[in-house]
């Protein structure tokens, strides 16, 4: 019999590389098919997982059959990726059910030919798992800093520059191959901060992220919340940054019968995240609008900062994410909020009457790899300059609604400095009624950590072990 988990894992992998999912509709479909905690919780790490290092693992796959990935059978290659990430990123699975499971699993699939070749590949693998065909770490390090210092005296330019390229492709491939990310991304990041930054990055990027908790300080306080989580058998700490975050340590308030997010004291939402809203800083009484509200996660926190006074509008244009949004606040139990939707163009249906507008723009969420680790997969670089030519007109429509004065946030969850501060820079020359904020002069200080020398707030995995977010404020100096 194939482990119930393998079996929910291979179909996952399945309906995410056909389209026909994404990664957390893949991982609820999977749950939904397995009775046992244990089998949901290795089924949900072998799809991640495998995910997480599929570049990796198909370079070994590569090496250890002697074929290229693009000449194996999709079903069978989903088989060797699932089983190769057991084999070689999991401790506790002994390799002899790995590989069983392998075989029976493309004979369940209809591929029985392929036993034999999936057999070889995977004991091969077994047999070298401490000395794996992967792309060395460069031996000096200081070979992968972009502006290394060369002796002028002893190297032509010539080849210098040869030694250079020739350095930064050493580089690139080991961050990319071993550490399982696209070229076009690590180089970006290994040009705008070294080898050192990068690799942290990519190291930060395929670890297994603990879940993150957001208080809902409407019923109660972060304190009084870890105490009843810890009776009942779930240990958090808190997070560095963010005022009102729980980390979880021990234990899954999801699947503990007598704790539920149903209840709203608190919701799942990620550190960085949880910062974008100290940028807005809503006060109680005013009147604020999010724009791209769904799920509804900073929409909660601006409520809680209004002390549940005042007017929050949050609105979304798709009807699936209205209706999250609509469940998300619901849950919360605050009252200022109202639900509103609206079209993905043309005006939007207000006035310049709003003292705070966030702009969480729809973006490439490079930022978020680590919990989402497909979307290295999904995204090319081309995508950036679509994404920023949308946030571009997205954040034009929004600045119509700022009242003089009035703040108008924009955030991505983006690594990349196209859809950051490049769409910052370019809306800012076009709208000389508005002027960059420097979220320093006002900030709590817990935020000065993560705001850069323009003020705005930046999170970055090498420095702050956190996802990539970024936050701009900007204030309307007059009406028109």
């Amino acid at each position: 019999m194939i482990g119930p988990a393998r079996v929910a894992a291979y179909h996952a992998l399945r309906a995410i590389a056909d389209g026909r999912s994404d990664l957390p509709g893949a991982l609820a479909r999977s749950r939904q098919h397995l009775a046992d905690n244990r089998d949901r919780s290795l089924a949900a790490e072998i799809i991640a997982g495998t995910l997480r290092f599929q570049r990796a693992i198909d370079h070994l796959l590569e090496q250890l059959s002697g074929r290229r990935i693009d000449r194996l059978d999709l079903d069978v290659t989903h088989v060797l990726r699932l089983s190769l990430y057991q084999l070689l990123y999991l401790d506790r699975i002994p390799s002899s059910a790995a590989v069983d499971d392998a075989v029976n699993l493309v004979r369940r699939a209809r591929k029985p030919s392929a036993a034999g070749f999936v057999n070889a590949v995977l004991r091969a693998a077994a047999r070298q798992r401490h000395r794996l065909p992967l792309p060395p770490r460069p031996n000096n390090a200081a070979l992968a800093e972009k502006n290394s210092k060369t002796n002028a005296t002893t190297t032509t330019a010539v080849e210098t520059n040869t030694k250079d390229v020739s350095e930064r492709a050493t580089a690139l491939a080991y961050l990319g191959i071993t550490h399982s990310h696209p070229d076009w991304l690590v180089a970006r990041w290994y040009d705008r901060h070294g080898f050192d930054e990068c690799e942290r990055w990519v190291t930060f990027n395929n670890e297994t992220p603990k879940l993150t908790l957001r208080v809902n300080t409407l019923r109660g306080d972060r304190r009084a919340i870890a105490d009843e989580l810890r009776a009942n058998g779930i240990e958090t700490v808190p997070t560095p940054l963010a005022q009102d975050g729980l980390i979880v340590v021990e234990g899954n308030p999801l699947s503990t019968p007598e704790v539920s997010t149903s209840a709203g004291a608190f919701f799942v939402q990620s550190e960085a995240s949880q910062l974008v809203s100290l940028a807005v800083a809503a006060q109680p009484g005013e009147q604020v609008l999010d724009l791209c509200a769904s799920p509804g996660g900073k929409t909660l926190a601006m409520a809680a900062n209004m002390r549940d006074t005042g007017l929050l509008v949050a609105c979304d244009v798709r009807a699936r994410r209205l209706r999250l949004l609509t469940n998300t606040v619901k849950a919360s139990g605050a009252t200022c909020i109202r639900v509103v939707h609206v079209s993905m163009s043309g005006a939007i249906p207000f006035g310049q009457v709003f003292d705070r507008v966030l702009v969480d723009a729809p973006c490439s969420g490079l930022g978020t790899i680590r919990h989402d680790p497909d979307i290295r997969w999904r995204r090319s670089e081309s995508d950036l300059s679509q994404f920023a030519s949308e946030q571009r007109r997205l954040l034009d429509r929004a600045s119509a609604l700022v009242r003089p004065h009035g703040r108008l946030v924009y955030a991505t969850c983006s690594s990349e400095p196209d859809e950051n501060e490049a769409v910052v820079d370019a809306f800012l020359s076009t709208h000389e009624n508005f002027d960059l904020m420097d979220l320093k002069t006002s900030a709590p200080p817990n935020l000065l950590a993560v705001l850069d020398s323009r003020g705005m707030l930046r999170t970055l995995p090498f420095v702050h072990r956190l996802e990539a977010f970024f936050a701009a404020a900007l204030v309307r100096t007059r009406a028109h």
